[in-house]
C-alpha cells in the first residue's frame, strides 16, 4: 500500500481542483506551540490538528503518556476536519513527518486506507517554493465511519516476550534506549531484548523518508529478515508509528505497541534493560 506522496503531486493535484483533505500536525516533545507555528504559516488549505488532544486520550500510568483515543472521539475528530469515506487524506507537519505519522497511523488503525504522508512535509514544501498561507481554518462536518483493529497492535505482555521469536525495535534516541538520559518517563533503559532503530534513521539530511531500498537495507542490518515478525515501541507511540510507516515502504508489516516505554516503565513489576545490547543490564527497580 502507498505510503507517501511528494509536495508535487500535492500541488498538481491542489491546481487541478482534485478533492484532499490536508491536516497539518505540527508537535514535538518540549514544544507545545503547535497550533501557533500553523497559525504563522501551513499549506494552504490544510487544517490544524492537535495530536494530545485529538490523536491520544489523557495521560494514564497504566497505559503511558499517549493512549489510543476512544473510538468514537477519534471518529468525532476525522469528521469535523471534514473527512469523508471516499476522500483522500495527506498529513504532514515540520519534522520529517514525526508526528504526522501517529494521525497515518490511527486513520490506517480505523480502517481508513486512502491516507498518506507528505514526504519532506512544510520543509519540503517551502522549500519547493510552493505559497503558504497564515490563519486559522474550519471544514465542513465530514461522515467518515472508522472502525479499529486494521493495523496490528501488541500489549505490555506481548512485548515482554517479542524478542523470542521476532523482532521488537525501539524507535526513540539512542540515548534514551541505553538508559543515559531519559527527559519524561519513569524509569530510563529498554524493553528488555529490543533492539535500537532510532526513527530519524528512516530520514535523508532533507527529512524526507529513504528510498525503499535503503530502509529496506536498513532494517535488515537490524536483523529484520524477510517473514519476521516485527513490533514498534518508543516512548509514548508517537515516534514509533513513523517507524511503522519506514517498515510499511520497505514491505514490512510491524505492530506497534501503543503505550511504549512510557507504559512499560511506569509498572514496577516490568524489568528495564540499561546499555547498548538488547539484553542489556536488565534491573526491575522501583518506580
Amino acid at each position: 500500500m502507498k505510503t507517501l506522496v511528494d509536495v508535487s503531486w500535492l500541488k498538481e493535484r491542489m491546481a487541478a481542483g482534485g478533492p484532499v483533505v490536508l491536516l497539518d500536525v505540527r508537535w514535538a516533545l518540549g514544544d507545545p506551540h503547535g497550533h501557533e507555528h500553523y497559525l504563522e504559516e501551513h499549506i494552504p488549505g490544510a487544517l490544524y490538528v492537535d495530536l494530545p488532544t485529538q490523536l491520544a486520550a489523557p495521560a494514564d500510568p497504566r497505559r503511558g503518556r499517549h493512549p489510543l483515543p476512544p473510538l468514537t472521539r477519534f471518529q468525532e475528530s476525522a469528521r469535523s476536519w471534514g473527512i469523508r469515506n471516499n476522500d483522500v487524506v495527506v498529513a504532514y507537519d515540520d519534522s520529517g513527518n514525526m508526528a504526522a505519522a501517529r494521525l497515518w497511523w490511527l486513520l490506517r488503525y480505523a480502517g481508513f486506507p486512502n491516507v498518506f504522508l507528505l514526504d519532506g512535509g512544510l520543509t519540503a514544501w517551502n522549500g519547493a517554493g510552493f505559497p503558504v498561507e497564515g490563519g486559522d481554518r474550519q471544514a465542513a462536518p465530514g461522515d467518515v465511519t472508522l472502525a479499529e483493529g486494521a493495523m496490528p497492535v501488541i500489549g505490555s505482555a506481548e512485548a515482554s516476550r517479542w524478542h523470542q521469536s521476532g523482532v521488537l525495535l525501539d524507535a526513540r534516541a539512542g540515548e534514551r534506549y541505553r538508559g543515559e538520559f531519559e527527559p519524561v518517563d519513569p524509569r530510563a533503559g529498554h524493553i528488555p531484548g529490543a533492539v535500537s532503530a532510532p526513527a530519524t534513521g528512516n530520514l535523508d539530511d532533507d527529512g524526507r523518508f529513504l528510498p525503499a531500498a535503503e530502509l529496506k537495507e536498513r532494517f535488515a542490518g537490524l536483523g529484520i529478515a524477510p517473514e519476521a515478525s516485527v513490533a514498534v515501541y518508543c516512548g509514548s507511540g508517537v515516534t514509533a508509528a513513523h517507524e511503522v510507516a519506514a517498515l510499511e515502504i520497505a514491505g514490512i508489516t510491524a505492530a506497534l505497541f501503543p503505550g511504549s516505554f512510557s507504559e512499560w516503565s511506569g509498572n514496577s513489576d516490568n524489568e528495564v534493560a540499561t546499555g547498548p545490547e538488547p539484553g542489556g543490564t536488565a534491573t526491575s527497580q522501583t518506580v
